[in-house]
């Protein structure tokens, strides 16, 4: 757009100054085009730098969110990333450190800081790696979800993938926390596949993209039941039904949870299936 007008500009100015000639006026030919063409690329080069910084400046707030690829999808397609809430079925992961709250009470602030400094970006790089998407840090508990904002097919079979590998993570990070005279902490995690609304949501001021509905709920409380069962990964049929047969499953019991009429089949994650090359 701008091009055109710069160059619909020189075409007038030297028609301008050709009907000048032929009438006996002379007409600079230099300084007022060289001035226009400076102008243009003066504007364009800032333009250029600005939108450059803009770019940069949103692909490093994502990155705190998303994994690289889910970035730079977005980045690319910027339009497929609602401003408003949607219903999609998602799988979404809570991730909590068992014992913090008691470890809390007893360990230097300093060292409290780095040791969930250690625990938050390990488990924040798993749930990057298998390309989900990070919602929010809830004291010492993670929220993640996946099929949001691009669409993943095997969205419950990448969660738990992750969960399985941050339940690997913290049995190398418990050899680093007992250097520090830390106490072997452990991990439960609460997963579930089902409809939920995605979306920007919050204040007029400040909005996060999250994920809220009934499935949501039920995956942080099982999050909270792996305390009950000596458990480190629970999830539910629907999210083993989802994820296909790739993994193995240890069927808990049937819990009866607020809000709900019906019993929910609880399932433990136990692995991949190794059968299955």
């Amino acid at each position: 757009h701008g091009i055109g007008i710069v160059t619909a500009s020189l075409f007038l100015y030297l028609v301008g100054a050709s009907m000048s000639f032929d009438r006996g006026m002379l007409l600079n030919m230099v300084y007022p085009p060289a001035a226009m063409l400076l102008g243009f690329t003066a504007t364009q080069g800032y333009r250029i730098f600005f939108e450059q910084a803009q770019r940069r400046l949103v692909q490093d707030l994502m990155s705190r969110y998303l994994s690289p690829s889910v970035s730079q999808w977005v980045l690319q397609q910027p339009e497929q990333l609602k401003l408003g809430g949607e219903t999609r079925v998602m799988t979404v992961l809570f991730c909590d450190l068992r014992g913090f709250t008691t470890l809390s009470r007893s360990v230097d602030p300093h060292l409290l800081v780095s040791f969930m400094n250690d625990f938050m970006t390990a488990m924040t790089d798993i749930v990057f790696r298998h390309d989900g998407v990070l919602d929010k840090f809830i004291g010492d508990e993670v929220m993640a979800f996946w099929n949001a904002p691009r669409e993943q097919p095997d969205h419950a079979a990448l969660a738990c993938q992750a969960a399985l590998e941050m339940v690997r993570e913290i049995d190398g990070l418990r050899s680093s926390w007992s250097h520090r005279g830390l106490p072997p902490l452990d991990i439960g995690v609460g997963i579930n596949t089902g409809s939920m609304v995605v979306g920007n949501m919050g204040s007029r001021e400040r909005l996060a993209y999250t994920v809220i509905g009934d499935a949501v709920n039920v995956a942080s409380r099982l999050q909270n039941l792996n305390k009950q069962f000596s458990t480190h990964v629970l999830t539910t049929e629907t999210t083993r039904k989802a994820a296909g047969d790739r993994f193995v499953y240890r069927a808990i019991e049937q819990v009866k949870l607020r809000g709900h009429d019906e019993p929910l089949t609880v399932y433990e994650l136990l692995g991949p299936d190794v059968s299955i090359p």
